[in-house]
């Protein structure tokens, strides 16, 4: 179809009315010379933090140790560049906010020799998550697999990245990172949750778990399981949401969550090797050593093949 010249003559007016609304709605812009983190860069120093913590499993797959000092040095000295850069952009975001100054550049490349020095560690407690996992699912044959395909260990490996800067007071990025991972994944979780080793997530879509939610070691949730908030305070006096509240669960050692069960509170505890059963919906506390589950519902079948005389009927079973 041919273009019609007459049509393009309006397009200098349409673009006027709609700059018109960046002052109307504003809260809504980031127009000023101080630029925000960039999503396309933070996402890649997650994949070149994975590339560090999981060797041969990324984009780089010819490595061994003749040459993966070489390649790791080089991740990290532009790992270090890129991390600076990006938390010194939320910082002077953060403090532009409140009105504060600071040496933005130099708390953040303090905090980048902090998060890169924390991979070490950190390579040990993904060790215990991807044998957890292999562990806890007979449908694995091998640590390869798990590494390639299981969802709940990517979101699990972005999570603890994050976690490492949420608790280094990074503002934005940590929220950037788990958020990406939400998308890939279908996992939700809040960078400021507290996670103990050998965490496994089975199947991993839908799963939540809320900013105070704490967990302990060896613990299993299946998909669908929500650890969130049961209710949200306001202040008396204007009506905001309090913020900095344990308003989600906590859930102790061992415990074995099934398949979209919900669990809310920020005094709900789950006691240790407590087995949560699917579809359960719990806001008090449930002691050690406690099976849950609701009761059996009875299903309603209709059949176009039973006897004529239950022909178009339900019947149970």
């Amino acid at each position: 179809m041919a273009t019609d010249l007459r049509l393009k003559e309006g397009l200098p007016a349409l673009t006027e009315r709609i700059v018109e609304t960046y002052e109307e709605c504003g809260p809504i812009n980031h127009l000023g010379h101080s630029p925000l983190p960039s999503y396309k860069v933070v996402t890649e120093i997650l994949g070149d933090i994975r590339e560090i913590l999981f060797p041969g499993y990324g984009r780089r797959q010819d490595l061994h140790m003749g040459n993966v000092a070489y390649h790791v040095g080089d991740l990290v000295h532009s790992l270090h560049d890129r991390l600076t850069e990006q938390i010194a952009r939320a910082f002077r975001h953060d403090c532009k906010a409140k009105e504060l100054e600071t040496d933005f550049e130099g708390d953040a490349q303090l905090i980048a020799i902090r998060i890169l020095e924390s991979l070490i560690d950190l390579r040990a407690v993904l060790a215990d998550d991807v044998r957890a996992a292999y562990d806890g699912d007979p449908a694995a044959k091998n640590l390869d697999e798990i590494l390639f395909c299981y969802p709940g260990v990517a979101a699990i490996t972005v999570f603890r990245i994050a976690h490492e800067l949420f608790k280094l007071g990074v503002p934005l990025i940590p929220r950037m990172m788990t958020e990406y991972a939400h998308a890939k994944t279908g996992i939700d979780i809040h960078p400021g949750a507290t996670i103990g080793r050998r965490f496994f997530i089975d199947h991993g879509t839908g799963v939540v778990i809320g900013e105070t939610t704490e967990i302990g070691e060896n613990v299993k949730v299946y998909q669908g399981v929500t650890l969130g908030a049961l209710s949200f305070q306001r202040d008396e006096s204007t009506g905001e949401l309090i913020r900095d509240t344990k308003r989600h669960p906590t859930i102790e050692d061992g415990v074995v969550i099934y398949a979209n069960a919900t669990i809310l509170g920020g005094r709900t505890v789950i006691g240790k090797h407590a087995i949560i059963g699917s579809s359960a919906w719990i806001t008090r506390t449930v002691a050690p050593y406690t099976t849950v589950t609701i009761e059996d519902p009875r299903l309603r079948i209709r059949n176009a093949e039973t006897p004529a005389s239950l022909n178009g009927f339900d019947y149970q079973i």
